[in-house]
């Protein structure tokens, strides 16, 4: 009887624990994942360097891992993304790759090709870690320290790891046909080359041996360089992307992909941005954790709100009297795409906004921030770099619904996509298809970008001017300026009196900083 007494409370506490984790939502759990993995990361960077260098590195290497201001903004609660979860995965693979070397045995071997496979499916930036990890094998065999227990660790990551990274749809059979991969099945043959020379080595005389080691030698250099050259040539293994280039040389994303040179985050950093960013903080730390908690009330309120807080989507602004304006309009425009648009419609716009719009609007869109389809987001940038007609025609290629657009002209947000359009038209004209798509033509005959009377005629006539300032003109933004001012811009705009012939204005939101268009669905045209 005393068992039963106590089943009951223990059935009411199980299912009460199975309502809670149900109640837990998908969102609430992407907030709290990259906290999560940081902290793995702190256990995971202590056991890395431990197994290198000693315990007492192993906790100064935690201890800076956790304040690396680099990865503090990329693992923060509500920061779901790669490289929260990334990172942690590089570098448990770097301390299974570790064990397995010193313990050189195939459990060690298979541990690290699963951390391998969890990086492979977390971040793209996987290729990098497929060839360090290579290149370690290489220079521990030139400079003779190479063993059975490399043998052994290498084979079984490679083999496995490489089986189950062609598990992943978007990696597929890259690590076979991929020049960025041919380093690793390149070490993978020498490995078993050198095995069984070693092998032969001890069946054969001295002589014999070194006739054999040099036919070898020979043979399979130009085995490897005929076979490589043939399968390159003929499209078999695919070239270098850019990535690997600006491993090289950092400079050649900027020179040469424009879809990378575009990204901010890629822009060249200022000196003083270091000061700012790192400054003391590691000597620092304590004295402000002790200020914090004695000011606590000014550090949740004015701190919170002012120097942490950094919204994209709810902006603001101050008034000439002092006071706050709110400009909810991104919100307020996707609210109005939920609601108003079937569920089943493709909004195109440019890959800035591709995630907000996805996880905010719920509508499919044509491009997004992962930016991983170059040849996509540049036919997006032909078609707002295009007159109207040309534009339709690539807009129903795509089967586009409805065009979005960020305006800034009248509020005098200046991170719009006139300001932006520049790249735009760069991408749009880095394909083979956009090759007619020439930056200079978007310039002034001074050689400047302008949006009013003595802009480009060729700017003044594409899909994203007509866009941004279809009825524009008749709007007066400052006392003492005439129509269609331009706040961002400091100038009036040079096309004011147009009609859209392909797309009518389906929303504008309240400070125009969102306008939304639908596209027509007009009669095959030449019919």
């Amino acid at each position: 009887m005393l068992g039963f007494g106590k089943k009951g409370p223990t059935q009411t506490q199980n299912a009460e624990k199975q309502e809670t984790l149900l109640t837990l939502s998908i969102l609430t759990l992407a907030a709290i994942l990259s906290p999560l993995f940081s902290s793995f990361t702190t256990i995971i960077t202590y056991l890395l360097t431990k197994e290198v260098k000693n315990a007492g590195a192993g906790l100064v290497a935690a201890a800076f891992v956790s304040i690396v201001p680099g990865y503090i903004s990329r693992s923060v609660a509500g920061s779901y993304d790669n490289e929260g979860i990334a990172i942690f995965c590089m570098l448990l693979t770097y301390y299974t790759w570790i064990k397995a070397v010193k313990t050189g045995t195939i459990l060690w071997g298979t541990l690290t090709a699963l951390a391998y496979f969890y990086m492979v499916s977390s971040w793209g930036g996987y290729v990098f870690l497929i060839n360090l990890i290579p290149l370690h094998v290489l220079t521990l065999m030139a400079t003779g320290r190479f063993s059975h227990r490399i043998y052994i660790a290498y084979s079984t990551l490679y083999c496995v790891g490489t089986i189950l990274s062609m598990q992943i749809s978007f990696v597929g059979f890259q690590p076979v046909q991929s020049s960025e991969h041919m380093l690793a099945l390149g070490v993978f043959g020498l490995c078993q080359i050198v095995a069984f020379v070693d092998y032969i080595r001890s069946k054969l005389s001295k002589n014999d041996f070194e006739t054999l080691y040099t036919f070898l030698i020979y043979t399979v250099g130009i085995l490897a360089i005929t076979v490589g050259g043939v399968l390159t040539l003929s499209g078999k293994i695919s070239p270098w992307t850019g990535r690997f280039y600006s491993l090289l040389d950092p400079s050649y994303a900027k020179n040469h992909i424009p879809i990378i040179a575009s990204v901010s985050e890629h822009q060249p950093t200022s000196w003083s941005s270091f000061y700012f960013d790192l400054q003391i903080l590691v000597f620092l730390f304590p004295a402000v954790v002790t200020l914090l908690l004695i000011s606590y009330t000014f550090h949740c309120t004015w701190v919170t709100s002012e120097a942490y807080s950094s919204p994209s989507i709810v902006l603001s602004a101050r008034s000439h009297d002092g006071g706050r304006i709110i400009f909810d309009d991104f919100r307020e425009a996707y609210y109005w795409l939920k609601m108003n648009t079937p569920e089943d419609a493709r909004i195109m716009s440019w890959w800035d906004y591709g995630y907000q719009i996805t996880a905010m609007a719920n509508r499919t869109i044509l491009v997004d921030n992962n930016t991983w389809n170059n040849t996509h987001i540049s036919r997006v940038g032909q078609a707002m770099a295009s007159s109207e007609e040309k534009a339709y025609e690539i807009m129903k290629e795509l089967d586009v619904d409805y065009v979005l657009v960020i305006f800034g002209g009248l509020t005098g947000y200046s991170s719009d996509d006139i300001n932006k359009f520049l790249w735009m038209v760069r991408i749009g004209g880095s394909t083979d298809r956009g090759a007619h798509i020439k930056e200079w033509d978007y310039y002034s005959s001074n050689g400047e970008f302008r949006v009013d009377k003595e802009g480009s005629q060729t700017l003044l006539n594409c899909l994203m001017y007509k866009m941004c300032y279809y009825r524009f003109g008749q709007v007066y933004t400052e006392g003492g300026k005439p129509p269609g001012y331009d706040r961002v811009r400091a100038a009036e705009i040079g096309n004011k009196d147009f009609e859209l012939d392909v797309l009518e204005e389906a929303y504008t939101t309240e400070h125009w900083l969102v306008r939304i268009y639908k596209v027509k669905d007009l009669p095959n045209r030449g019919v």
